[in-house]
């Protein structure tokens, strides 16, 4: 009986060790992405813009450089296509073209779309060479997406509030003015600052 007794203590001690190891701790749920918003504050109106962190985060946190040094203030839409894009951010409002010498990366491959209302950095020739200037899509431009042949331009985010804002500066009668041939609102579409929308 001792024996027995003796036979089955040590079974369970020797047990103890794997019951113990089986109980790992729950992993901690991922954190979600923040997705930041900016106001656009303009002379016709303010828009929302929701920043997509998780789509194009190298984009955002460029874009956002340039809105916490107040890049923007008294800025203009200095280009405006009907049912293509209105596109600003680069001009002073002497329609000097304002120094930007940081640029970003192109993340054009991030799987978002130049769909209406959609918000995208513009550029030149150089598929890394945008730098500050920014644009909102006023139609399908599927055409400004990346193929296999060609860099697009990069997405980073939507206009959530304030779209009847953004369809009024797209319909502002436009000519040339100075070093610009075309597309220049004949009056002056000022962007009179971009600023962070604080999180709830």
């Amino acid at each position: 009986m001792k024996q027995l007794l003796l036979f089955t203590m040590l079974i369970s001690a020797a047990c103890l060790p794997f019951g113990f190891a089986a109980e790992t701790p729950p992993r901690p749920a991922p954190k979600p992405v923040v997705s930041p918003q900016v106001q656009v504050v303009t002379s016709m109106g303010n828009f929302t813009i929701e920043l997509n962190a998780e789509r194009a985060p190298l984009t955002v946190a460029h874009f956002l450089s340039y809105v916490d040094k107040g890049f923007y203030t008294n800025t203009l839409f200095h280009r405006v296509v009907v049912n293509f894009v209105i596109q600003g951010g680069g001009f002073d409002t002497d329609y000097n073209l304002k120094p930007a010498p940081d640029k970003i990366v192109n993340e054009s491959g991030n799987g978002l779309s130049n769909t209406r209302g959609t918000v995208g950095m513009a550029r030149g020739p150089d598929p890394h060479g945008a730098d500050a200037q920014f644009y909102v899509n006023m139609g399908e431009n599927a055409a400004l997406d990346p193929s296999q042949t060609r860099w697009g331009y990069t997405v980073f985010g939507h206009v959530t509030q304030g779209m009847d804002v953004v369809d009024r500066i797209n319909s502002v009668a436009t000519s040339a003015h100075g070093a610009l041939k075309e597309d220049v609102p004949l009056k002056p579409v000022v962007i009179l600052r971009i600023e962070r929308v604080p999180s709830p």
